[in-house]
């Protein structure tokens, strides 16, 4: 197994104001030669954007955009027609493919909203540009693994599917408690961010906010240390070239 440790204060930050946000990757004006992307995944933007405030109408193209609110609602607007708002527990899944116009402000006019928009590479180009969002229960990832995002080639199960050979799933973990993951496919490499809480993996203490991503495993076993929140990313290793 393999290990690389990517610490919360490392991360890049962007302040604008209307929006607080913090970059996993490189993004926008902060750019890091060592931080470009994790296999599949591109984007992981821990964002706050103000009361009333937003993203205003923007494309994209060939990009599977995973939105996950933490705190607030989040309106949706997009091309294909869709009008949405989010809340805490919902997942939002847009394949831009060959082109997508959307928008993502702040429902609220009170309060922030909190969110994590996540960006992989697609396994194929062009396709048709979908949407689709979805609520999961919160008792379903207590001290267990919730599936929310899976492939296209995956029939089973309440996951959203993704065009990628990748899969996203919760944990609500109580302090004291254990969990196992299993690889899905060989040659996935995994990106575990500590979204709540403090765990121990390896040897490693991973506070909030904290991740790592592993290579070469088969499986892994974390505790929590105090009550704490996982979201483990199962993507395809890729290289960019």
């Amino acid at each position: 197994m393999k290990t690389v440790i990517h610490r919360a204060e490392k991360r890049g930050h962007a302040n604008h104001g209307w929006l607080n946000a913090k970059h996993s990757f490189s993004f926008a004006s902060w750019y890091n030669p060592d931080l470009v992307h994790f296999g599949a995944l591109r984007v992981l933007n821990d964002d706050e954007v103000a009361q009333g405030m937003g993203f205003g109408k923007h494309p994209h193209e060939n990009m599977e955009i995973i939105t996950l609110v933490q705190e607030g609602a989040l309106e949706h607007q997009d091309s294909m027609g869709h009008t949405s708002v989010m809340r805490a527990n919902d997942v939002q899944v847009m394949s831009a493919g060959k082109g997508v116009f959307h928008s993502e402000v702040n429902h609220s006019k009170e309060e922030a909203v909190k969110l994590f928009q996540i960006w992989v590479f697609p396994d194929r180009d062009n396709v048709e540009p979908r949407y689709e969002q979805k609520s999961f229960s919160v008792e379903g990832r207590k001290n267990q693994w919730q599936e929310i995002i899976k492939p296209s080639s995956q029939t089973e199960g309440d996951a959203i599917f993704i065009y990628q050979d990748a899969w996203f799933s919760l944990s609500d973990l109580d302090a004291g408690k254990e969990i196992i993951y299993g690889n899905h496919k060989a040659n996935n490499v995994l990106y575990l961010f500590v979204i709540e809480g403090d765990v121990a993996l390896n040897g490693e203490k991973l506070n909030r906010r904290d991740a790592i991503g592993i290579s070469e495993y088969d499986t892994i076993q974390i505790k929590a240390s105090s009550n704490a929140r996982l979201l483990a990313m199962d993507v395809p290793q890729i290289n960019l070239q």
